[in-house]
C-alpha cells in the first residue's frame, strides 16, 4: 500500500506542476505581485482543488467526463474566465510599468482560475479510479485526498517562494512585458482549446 500511495504522488505532482492555467497564473502572480500575493494565490488555488479532490473521489466527477450540458456549460464559462484573464495581460503597461491585471485578490483569482477549470475535475477522477478500484481500506480515500491537498499546499507555497530569488526577479522585471504577452497567448490557447474539445 505504501508503493501505491507514492505512486499515487508522484503522479499528483507531475499533473500539478504540468503547464496549465493554475500554474500560468500562480506563476506571473508571484512574479509581478510578490511573494504575498503569491502564497494568497496557493491559498485559493488549494481550495479549489479541495473540491476537485472531493467530487473526483466521491466520484461525482464521473458526470463530467461523460459530457453533455452541464459539462460543456462548464467548458464555456472556464473558457471565458481564461479569456478574461487574457485580456487583463494583453492591457497596456500603466506608468509604473506593470500591467493591469483584473483587480480581483490574488485568493480569489486562484480559486475561480480552479474551480472553473473542467479538465481538473476530470484528471483527478480519472487519476483516483484507479487507485480506489477494487477492495481497499476505509482509510484510503482520506490519504488520497490528503496527498493532493498537502502536496499542493508544499510545492505551490515552495515555488512561490523560489520565484522571489532576486536573480529570477531581475530577469522577469526585464521582459515582463514579452512573458505576459506570452502567458495572455498561452491563456487563449487554452481557453480556444476548451471550447472546441
Amino acid at each position: 500500500m505504501t508503493g501505491e500511495l507514492l505512486a499515487f504522488a508522484v503522479v499528483m505532482v507531475i499533473g500539478q506542476f504540468s503547464p496549465g492555467p493554475d500554474m500560468l497564473l500562480l506563476t506571473r502572480t508571484s512574479l509581478a505581485e510578490g511573494l504575498k500575493a503569491g502564497w494568497l494565490m496557493v491559498l485559493g488555488i488549494v481550495t479549489g482543488l479541495t473540491v476537485h479532490a472531493t467530487l473526483a473521489i466521491g466520484g461525482i466527477a464521473v458526470i463530467l467526463s461523460r459530457g453533455g450540458p452541464v459539462a460543456a456549460t462548464l467548458q464555456w464559462i472556464a473558457a471565458a474566465y481564461l479569456l478574461w484573464l487574457a485580456y487583463g495581460l494583453l492591457q497596456k503597461p500603466t506608468e509604473g510599468g506593470e500591467v493591469e491585471v483584473p483587480k480581483r485578490s490574488p485568493y480569489l483569482r486562484g480559486l475561480f482560475c480552479n474551480l472553473l477549470n473542467p479538465k481538473a475535475l476530470v484528471f483527478f477522477a480519472s487519476v483516483v479510479a484507479p487507485f480506489l478500484d477494487g477492495p481497499r481500506p476505509d482509510w484510503l480515500p482520506v490519504a488520497l485526498w490528503l496527498i493532493v491537498v498537502g502536496e499542493a499546499l508544499f510545492f505551490w507555497f515552495l515555488w512561490v517562494w523560489l520565484l522571489q530569488i532576486p536573480k529570477v526577479r531581475a530577469v522577469y522585471q526585464r521582459f515582463s512585458r514579452v512573458l505576459d504577452l506570452v502567458f495572455a497567448l498561452i491563456l487563449i490557447l487554452l481557453a480556444v482549446h476548451l471550447i472546441v474539445s
